[in-house]
């Protein structure tokens, strides 16, 4: 029987794979054929891709974006939203240009399209790669369906400072984590089958290490060793490109000294020749004409630079267009370079069936029928409600039936805040805020009553930067001292006072670094306030990164953190605040104690006088702190209880390619039912080089009921013990491992096994 079966299977991956190999040929066939025809200029104009003018339906077919189309001078082109747009400007180039080769039409879809999900670092915090490939499906089908058929997305950038804004986009300081994410995303959004159309091809970003930009100031210099980038930084994005990623996006940073866009050890060399990427490689927005801020060239020596990097797509800045030929002439590319880039973008239509059907994105009945319908909106809740972090709680959440509830704070009402940055699908007027969200859910069983109780910023000026393209908080006239009078007078008869406090919704994003991370100095007036009444206080904390909260720890009762929650945020907050779900996040970013202990992050590596207790002298310490995060990686509360049983290893010593189960009993000893995430660590006690403290190598999400035990087995094999040493070798060295398991990266079991080759 089992011969048989193997027969099967053998027989099943033959057909498959020839049927594949079919498939390619095919393609291959096809864009030789069209390329045959096409002229130098036409081959140029697929590489490129501008951003689209601000039309309105029946203006596209008359736009000067239309009349390079029509010359063949526009591969693709991004931001356009609606099936009307994007079809009249599809026409354009299929039945006007001279060849009618379909247009790309991208857009950033980055944690939803209409229906919008948790910011990316709050997806994070659910630790449940199922949500998260369901959250991208759902984007991808609602894009789709409205034209869209190319995502800027996942950003899979690892960031340890918080300072830079982009933390918001990421998934956090773990590359395993980051990577398990990255997987899932490319699944969610391309699917199965790129030819279908409810599936888009996704675009992981932004390669490489722009995450880890100096001072935490966006677009700034990056520089690092080459065994830091293989072992901490590039792993997601190579999980990406094994996924099957369809494109991928430079990022703005330099590496050893070359910017990323112009780059060829990194896009040639790393990419194509190591990881065997077969799809295309497009810049960010002007990142090309960039680099001759950075100092390496004029306009047409970085376009040269980029396409000899092996840039196949130039993102706005029309230098691909405009030079290319003229260094063809120079002999400073090649015609094969031009082909070669073209060749991969008319392969990229070819497996979206965009050459079959150009229009299969431009239904507008499916568009009515799919976009923010009410399931997908049900399951943003759903999804929003796993996201939320419980930083700390003393007897105050969930909030009881029949309580009245003071709610106050200028995030509690603030409707185009809900959806966070990068939501530009987003139809802000149809977010729920928390004001509604926790009215409607109390209902007639309490009272809500709402004061603003201060604006987001003392600074004007500064405020107007943090409420950027669209997102305003209209600002009170009433005096700081007026406003918190009223915030008392409303909390004076309440049970119970909740402050809807943090970050507007462009204080973290792309351009918004912070020097400074403390809950704005208005709103914490305001909370120092409130929390001096001796009412219950619960702080629901709006932010987009990791915030400095030592005295909110020291004297907040709750803390509870909802990143930028998506549409439904009211609803999925007041579901948390009231219990019927119970808060199940687990950060996947350190939150430190104070900005100068930044970078801070849980996989650190020791020094040669690591710390042992607060403070020795000539140990790695601060005079004026510890060492240790304020919250740290893999750390979330409950409104339940989680007791661990000992840790048990199948063996503690073992051989070659042998397997080592290690697992713990969880226990659920509170009186609710609630969802732990388990967290596997291991440590390479002795390599020959260097080693992180500890590093994340498995998780598991359970539900447990009250009273409930479960089990949770991970099964460890060498993979999971490999690194990349100083020659840049992946393997996996002989020597004791601590292993461990545990709630949090800081609190966990630990059992040493001896494993040797």
């Amino acid at each position: 029987m089992k011969k048989i079966i193997t027969l099967c299977f053998w027989l099943l991956t033959t057909v498959l794979l020839h049927a594949q190999s079919n498939k390619e040929a095919a393609m291959h066939q096809f864009v030789s054929k069209l390329m045959s025809k096409m002229t130098l200029q036409e081959k140029l104009g697929q590489l490129n891709l501008p951003a689209s003018s601000d039309f309105v339906t029946g203006q596209v077919s008359s736009s000067d974006i239309a009349s390079k189309v029509l010359a063949g001078k526009v591969g693709g082109v991004f931001n356009i939203r609606s099936v009307s747009k994007i079809k009249e400007l599809q026409q354009v180039a299929v039945t006007q240009s001279r060849l009618g080769i379909p247009l790309l039409f991208g857009m950033d879809v980055i944690h939803g399209y209409r229906t919008i999900f948790p910011i990316p670092l709050g997806m994070s915090a659910t630790w449940d790669m199922s949500l998260i490939e369901r959250a991208a499906r759902i984007a991808a089908n609602e894009a789709s369906s409205d034209g869209i058929m190319w995502t800027f997305s996942p950003m899979v950038d690892l960031t340890r400072d918080p300072r830079w804004g982009r933390s918001s986009e990421g998934n956090g300081e773990d590359a395993f984590l980051s990577s398990a994410i990255a997987k899932a995303m490319v699944h969610g959004y391309q699917g199965d089958d790129l030819s279908k159309n409810n599936t888009i091809m996704s675009c992981v970003k932004h390669y490489a290490l722009y995450g880890a930009a100096e001072g935490g100031r966006d677009y700034n210099t990056t520089d690092m060793s080459r065994i830091r980038m293989y072992n901490e930084y590039f792993p997601p994005y190579k999980a990406a490109v094994d996924a099957g990623v369809g494109s991928v996006m430079v990022s703005f940073n330099e590496i050893d000294g070359v910017p990323a866009s112009g780059n060829k050890w990194l896009v040639d060399d790393v990419l194509r020749k190591q990881w065997k990427f077969n799809g295309f490689v497009v810049s960010d927005y002007t990142g090309i004409p960039e680099m001759m801020n950075h100092g390496v060239g004029d306009f047409k020596t970085v376009n040269q630079k980029s396409l000899n990097a092996g840039v196949d797509m130039d993102m706005v800045g029309e230098g691909f267009l405009t030079t290319l030929a003229q260094s063809m002439k120079e002999g400073l590319v090649t015609q094969a370079q031009i082909d070669k880039a073209c060749e991969r973008i008319l392969e990229a239509k070819y497996k979206l069936g965009l050459f079959e059907d150009p229009y299969k994105y431009c239904d507008e009945k499916r568009s009515q029928a799919e976009v923010f319908k009410a399931a997908n909106r049900a399951e943003a809740r759903t999804i929003a409600s796993q996201s939320f972090v419980l930083l700390k709680n003393k007897n105050v959440l969930p909030i009881s039936s029949g309580k009245k509830i003071a709610l106050v704070g200028p995030l509690a009402t603030a409707k185009e805040n809900m959806t966070g940055t990068w939501s530009v699908g987003a139809d802000n007027t149809q977010s729920i805020t928390l004001l509604n969200g926790l009215t409607k859910a109390v209902g007639t069983q309490g009272k809500v009553v709402y004061a603003k109780g201060s604006n987001l910023e003392d600074d004007i000026e500064l405020e107007k930067r943090a409420t950027m393209f669209g997102k305003e908080i209209l600002r009170d006239q009433k005096t700081a001292e007026q406003m918190i009078q009223e915030a008392l007078a409303a909390s004076a008869e309440a049970d119970v006072i909740v402050a809807a406090l943090g970050e507007g919704a462009e204080m973290s994003g792309e351009s918004a670094s912070r020097s400074n991370i403390d809950l704005p100095e208005a709103q914490k007036r305001l909370l120092k306030a409130l929390v001096a009444t001796g009412k219950p206080v619960a702080l629901v904390l709006f932010t987009g990164r990791p915030l400095t909260l030592a005295w909110e720890d020291a004297n907040v009762p709750a803390i509870l953190n909802v990143w930028f929650a998506g549409s439904e945020a009211g609803d999925a907050i007041a579901d948390v605040l009231l219990g019927k779900v119970n808060p199940s996040g687990k950060l996947t970013m350190t939150f430190p104690q104070n900005i100068g202990q930044v970078p801070l992050y849980y996989n650190h590596k020791n020094t040669g006088r690591p710390l042992g207790k607060w403070f020795s002298k000539f140990q790695s310490n601060y005079l004026d702190v510890s060492n240790e995060a304020l919250y740290p990686f893999g750390f979330g509360l409950s409104y339940t209880q989680f007791s661990y049983g000992e840790l048990k290893l199948s063996a503690t010593q073992l051989k070659g390619n042998q397997k080592l189960w290690a697992s713990i009993e969880v226990k659920n000893t509170g009186t609710m039912a609630g969802k732990e995430v388990v967290q596997l660590y291991i440590r390479d006690i002795v390599g020959s080089v260097t080693r992180p403290v500890q590093e994340l190598k498995g998780f598991e999400k359970i539900e447990l009921q009250p009273g409930e035990t479960k089990k949770v087995s991970f099964e460890i094999t060498p993979e999971l013990l490999k690194f990349y040493n100083s020659d840049l070798k992946y393997d996996w060295e002989s020597g004791d491992f601590d292993i461990m398991i545990g709630s949090s990266s800081k609190e966990v079991k630990s059992l040493k096994v001896n494993w040797i080759k």
